[in-house]
C-alpha cells in the first residue's frame, strides 16, 4: 500500500517537452510496482527512506537523495524497503525532444540512476505542478516550465563520467553547431561557442577536427560565407547589409573572408551569378549544398 497524491494531465499531448503526470507518495513497507511498462518517461526522486529499483537486468539499491529514470516501454520494477520505506516525488513526461534531453543529461537504461542534494527544489517543482493542475494554457505553460526546471536541477548533478565519452563528444559538437546556426548573424567568437557548451577552446578544436575535419573558426567562417552566398544569390541587399546579416561588423573583414573562401569578392560573385549557370557557379552551388548536407547529417546524429 501507499499514500499517494497523483495527477494525470489530459491537455494537448504535443510539443518538445510536456508533463503527463506527477505526484508524491509515502509508501508502506515492501510496497512495489511491476515488473511493468510505462508509456512515457518517468523520473522518481527519493525524499526519504530506502528501496530498490530494477531495469535492464540490473538492480540498484537506493536511498534518500537518489532518483531513477524509467524509459517508455521498458520493463521496470521498484520496491520500498521493509524497515525504511521510501517517500518520493515523480514526474512523467513526453515530447519530441524528451529522448534527446535524457541523452544529454546522461540518463538511459544503462545509466538510469542519479544523485542530487537539491531535494527541496525538486520537491517544490513537483509541488508547483500539482498546485497548478487545472485545464488552461497558463497552467500548461506553468507545469511544463517546472518540468524544465526539474530536469535542469538533475542535469547539474549528473557527473560527466556517467556519460559515454563518444556520446558526450557528439553532443558537444552538435550543440556547438546549433549555437552557431542560431547566432552566426551576431558577432560571436569561438570562445563564445566554447563557453556555451561549457568546455575549453582547445577541446572544442579537437572535437571539431575529429567530427568535421575543420576547426571551429573555420566552421564558423564557412557557415557565415555559405549564408552570404545565399543572400547574394537570392536578394539585392547591399554588400554591407549582407556582411552585417552574417555577423561581420566590418564589410572589409567580410570581403577578405569571402575572398579567402571563394577566391573572388562578394560583388564579383554576385555578377557571376547574374551571368547564368556558368561552370564556376555550379561548383559554388555544389559546395553550398555539400556543406548544408554535412550540417544536416550532424544534427541527425
Amino acid at each position: 500500500m501507499e499514500k499517494a497524491y497523483k495527477l494525470e494531465f489530459a491537455g494537448e499531448k504535443s510539443g518538445s517537452l510536456y508533463v503527463n503526470c506527477c505526484g508524491c507518495s509515502k509508501t508502506e513497507p515492501l510496497h512495489s510496482f511491476g515488473p511493468a511498462l510505462k508509456p512515457h518517461y518517468i523520473i522518481h526522486y527519493i525524499l526519504s527512506g530506502k528501496g530498490k529499483f530494477s531495469i535492464g537486468g540490473k538492480t540498484y539499491p537506493l536511498e534518500e537523495g537518489y532518483g531513477f529514470l524509467i524509459a517508455p516501454e521498458e520493463l521496470a520494477f521498484y520496491q520500498a524497503s521493509e524497515k525504511e520505506p521510501w517517500t518520493y516525488v515523480w514526474v512523467g513526461f513526453s515530447g519530441t525532444k524528451a529522448e534527446e534531453y535524457m541523452k544529454s543529461i546522461g540518463l538511459s537504461i544503462s545509466h538510469p540512476v542519479f544523485r542530487s542534494e537539491r531535494s527541496e527544489e525538486l520537491y517544490q517543482a513537483v509541488r508547483d505542478m500539482m498546485e497548478h493542475n487545472t485545464y488552461g494554457v497558463a497552467n500548461d505553460l506553468r507545469r511544463n516550465g517546472q518540468l524544465s526546471l526539474f530536469l535542469s536541477i538533475i542535469a547539474e548533478n549528473v557527473p560527466l563520467s556517467e556519460k559515454n565519452e563518444g556520446d558526450r563528444a557528439n553532443t558537444y559538437v552538435r550543440k556547438a553547431v546549433e549555437f552557431i546556426q542560431g547566432n552566426y548573424c551576431n558577432p560571436i567568437r569561438v570562445t563564445d561557442v566554447a563557453d556555451y557548451v561549457c568546455i575549453n577552446r582547445s577541446y572544442l578544436y579537437t572535437l571539431f577536427q575529429n567530427s568535421l575535419g575543420m576547426s571551429p573558426q573555420q566552421f564558423l567562417m564557412t557557415f557565415r560565407i555559405t549564408k552570404a552566398t545565399e543572400l547574394l544569390q537570392l536578394t539585392s541587399l547591399s554588400i554591407e547589409s549582407i556582411a552585417i546579416s552574417c555577423g561581420y561588423q566590418d564589410p572589409l573583414v567580410f570581403t577578405k573572408a569571402f575572398r579567402q573562401m571563394k577566391h573572388m569578392s562578394p560583388s564579383a560573385y554576385r555578377k557571376e551569378i547574374q551571368k547564368g549557370e556558368s561552370r564556376r557557379n555550379k561548383e559554388h552551388l555544389e559546395q553550398v549544398e555539400e556543406f548544408i548536407s554535412q550540417i544536416e547529417q550532424l544534427n541527425k546524429g
